[in-house]
C-alpha cells in the first residue's frame, strides 16, 4: 500500500491552490522545510513570509493580512501553532472571525523522537473549544489535498491537523471531502469504529481482523471534528451495539469526547475510547509509541469485544 505523509500532500496542495487563488499567502515559523511550505515559498516567493521563531507574532500578522483581504495559511508544528499562541488565536483570529487557516504538522505521538515537549496531544481539545473555529484532521494524502482546497474556499478560521510520518493511502481521487461530514469507509452491523487521522488505516485493519472472527465492524472516517457529523454518529448508535473511537490525541477533549457528547444528548449508547490515556508521551519511533500508548488495532479490537461482551 502506498504511503505518503499528510504534510507532504499539504505542501503540494498549497502550490496548486496558490495558482488558483492569488490572494493566498503563507506564513511559517522557521520550519518551512519540515512543514513543506518551502514548496510554496519557492514557487511564490513574494507571497511567503518566514516569521522566524515568533509564533505569536506570526498569528497576529496573519490576522492583519486577513483584514486586508488576503487568505493566510499559517504553519508550524502542532504544539507551537496551538498552545504557544492560544491567546492570539482566540482574540486576534476567532473573536473577530477572520479568514485564517492554521495548518499545522508534526501532531500527536507520531512526531516521534522529538519527545513529549513537541508531541501535541491536547491541541484538538483546545481548538474545538474556541468559538468560530473549524477543526479538521485528514486521514491520508488524498483527503489532505481535498481539505486544503475546501479550506481555501471556506470563509472563517480553520485548524487543520497534519502529521509527520508517511501513512497508508485510504482514499482515491474520487473521494469527496465536505466540512461537517464523516464518511463510512467500511459497512458493518455489530459495532462502529469512528477514527480520525493516522488511526483510520489502523481502524480498517482492526475491522478486517474482526471480520475474520465473525464480527461485523462499521468504520467511519470522522475528519471533521468541528462541526461534527451528528447524523452519522446517531445513525451508528441506533444501528450498532456500541461505538469505539480511535484518535492520536488525549482521550479527553478530542474525537472520543465529541462523539460521546452527541450520543449522550441524542441516542445514549456505550462509547469506548482508544487514545492517549491522559499522559504525556516520550521520545521513540512512531510505531513503538503507538504500541506503548495503546493506539493499535489490537487495542481497538479489545474495546470492540468489551462492548460485545
Amino acid at each position: 500500500m502506498t504511503k505518503i505523509a499528510t504534510r507532504d500532500a499539504y505542501g503540494k496542495a498549497l502550490v496548486e491552490i496558490g495558482e488558483k487563488y492569488p490572494e493566498i499567502v503563507v506564513l511559517d515559523a522557521d520550519l518551512s522545510k519540515s512543514t513543506k511550505t518551502a514548496d510554496f515559498a519557492k514557487t511564490y516567493p513574494d507571497r511567503f513570509f518566514d516569521m522566524g521563531i515568533a509564533e505569536a507574532n506570526m498569528i497576529g500578522t496573519a490576522a492583519g493580512l486577513a483584514t486586508a483581504g488576503k487568505v493566510p495559511f499559517v504553519s508550524t508544528f502542532a504544539l507551537f501553532g496551538t498552545l504557544r499562541v492560544g491567546d492570539q488565536i482566540r482574540n486576534s483570529i476567532c473573536y473577530p472571525n477572520l479568514n485564517v487557516k492554521i495548518a499545522v504538522t508534526h501532531s500527536g505521538l507520531t512526531l516521534g523522537e522529538d519527545g513529549a515537549s513537541h508531541q501535541a496531544i491536547e491541541d484538538i481539545a483546545m481548538m474545538r473549544a474556541i468559538p468560530n473555529m473549524t477543526v479538521i484532521v485528514p486521514a491520508d494524502a488524498e483527503e489532505t489535498k481535498k481539505v486544503i482546497y475546501a479550506a481555501a474556499e471556506y470563509k472563517g478560521p480553520m485548524y487543520i491537523r497534519l502529521g509527520r510520518p508517511k501513512v497508508p493511502q485510504v482514499f482515491d481521487e474520487s473521494y469527496k471531502f465536505q466540512i461537517g461530514k464523516g464518511s463510512v469507509v467500511q459497512r458493518g452491523s455489530d459495532v462502529t469504529i469512528i477514527a480520525m487521522g493516522v488511526m483510520l488505516s489502523i481502524a480498517i485493519e482492526a475491522a478486517k481482523q474482526l471480520e475474520q472472527e465473525g464480527i461485523s465492524a462499521r468504520v467511519i472516517n470522522m475528519s471533521s471534528i468541528k462541526p461534527i457529523d451528528q447524523g452519522l454518529i446517531i445513525q451508528a448508535a441506533k444501528e450498532t451495539k456500541g461505538i469505539v473511537t480511535a484518535e492520536e490525541h488525549n482521550i479527553y477533549g478530542g474525537l472520543g469526547s465529541a462523539v460521546a457528547e452527541v450520543v449522550a444528548e441524542h441516542v445514549p449508547t456505550i462509547v469506548k475510547r482508544v487514545g492517549v490515556n491522559d499522559t504525556f508521551g516520550e521520545s521513540g519511533k512512531p510505531d513503538e509509541l503507538l504500541e506503548k500508548y495503546g493506539l493499535t488495532k489490537e487495542h481497538i479490537i479489545e474495546k470492540v469485544k468489551e462492548i460485545l461482551g
